[in-house]
């Protein structure tokens, strides 16, 4: 999508879907300063270099996009630091990006492999503006491919699927039916719209399982890592740090939380930068197939809720050597997100 084709500034009033009785907020979105480096021409190196692995927090829904203030020191890391860690816009930019969404769960790994996909508003009770969101970079079958064949190779069994499931949708809202046919979900295009707003580079999804398996999703990290010596990047886009909508609400509504939670959240972060910070790979697998066990990790992770955190094992799976990370406040929490570069 050109950035400056887009220089419609949209009013949207966003109302907190889980509190209705909390005020409502004015927000601005101006798809013209998403992202200005994005307006740099696209360069293709021809010495390849192996590109980064980035697990990210990609906030909630829409609202990085909206200028929401929790989300504002989020939206500025995907705006600055993400495409300065993908080395966009330089000779060394990736010749595709994989992303590993927390939003698509699947009995076995399944790889986006159409040429061009639909957007797939999975968030609701937000403004019309967010489900007119356009991200139109480019699939890639021959990617996909490759990704199919190196986790093949590990002993995976993965599944191509060109339309993201080709599955109907439908909702019931004010006594109305509609249908939506899936296709690349929030966690790939909100966070793609302020990192690479230009969507000049391919970019190929990937599920999370099931089973929330933590050595299949380790292993799925080591067939990606493969890819990387190509050029191929990896994006896992989660929420690693904390992810119980049951807290959030009560954080967000100012009632019901405990003093302590915020005590335990940093005891959590501290236990998984402690894990994926660990250098060895044969040491830093052992931590995470444990991750269960790390201080309140059913509190910051609920179970059969593990979604938003093993995108972030994928990544400690294709990354090498030790994890660096940045941080983001949010709502009074520190949000991690960590790289191998």
């Amino acid at each position: 999508m050109c950035v400056r084709a887009l220089k419609l500034r949209l009013l949207v009033v966003l109302i907190f879907v889980a509190r209705p009785a909390l005020s409502q907020a004015i927000y601005s979105l101006d798809f013209a300063q998403l992202n200005q480096q994005s307006l740099v021409p696209l360069f293709i190196s021809s010495n390849m270099t192996r590109a980064p692995v980035i697990a990210l927090s990609h906030g909630g829904g829409p609202m990085p996009l909206l200028g929401e203030p929790n989300h504002r020191h989020i939206t500025k890391s995907l705006q600055t630091r993400v495409p300065e860690l993908l080395r966009l816009n330089t000779p060394d930019t990736p010749r595709a990006i994989i992303v590993v969404t927390a939003h698509w769960s699947t009995e076995n790994p399944t790889i986006s492999s159409g040429k061009q996909h639909s957007l797939y508003y999975d968030y609701y009770n937000f403004p019309p503006e967010t489900y007119k969101l356009k991200y139109d970079a480019p699939g890639s079958p021959e990617v996909a491919e490759e990704i199919a064949q190196a986790m093949r190779e590990v002993g995976l069994k993965p599944e191509l699927d060109a339309e993201r499931g080709t599955v109907l949708l439908i909702i019931a809202r004010n006594n109305k039916t509609l249908t939506s046919i899936t296709g690349w979900d929030h966690g790939v295009f909100v966070p793609m719209l302020l990192i690479n707003s230009a969507a000049n580079i391919p970019i190929v999804q990937v599920s999370v399982l099931e089973s929330e398996s933590p050595a299949q999703h380790i292993l799925m990290g080591r067939a990606l890592s493969h890819l990387r010596k190509s050029n191929i990047a990896i994006i896992a886009s989660g929420f690693a740090s904390f992810h119980n909508l049951r807290i959030l609400y009560s954080i967000r509504s100012g009632t019901g939380q405990d003093a302590d939670f915020f005590e335990r959240n940093k005891e959590w972060s501290k236990a998984v930068s402690q894990a994926v910070s660990e250098e060895d790979r044969e040491k830093r697998d052992q931590e995470l197939k444990r991750w269960r066990e790390w201080p309140a990790a059913y509190e910051m992770h609920p179970k059969g809720g593990a979604e938003h955190f093993l995108p972030l094992i994928v990544a400690a799976g294709a990354g090498e050597g030790r994890a660096e990370h940045y941080t983001d406040e949010f709502m009074g929490l520190e949000m991690f997100s960590y790289f191998w570069k």
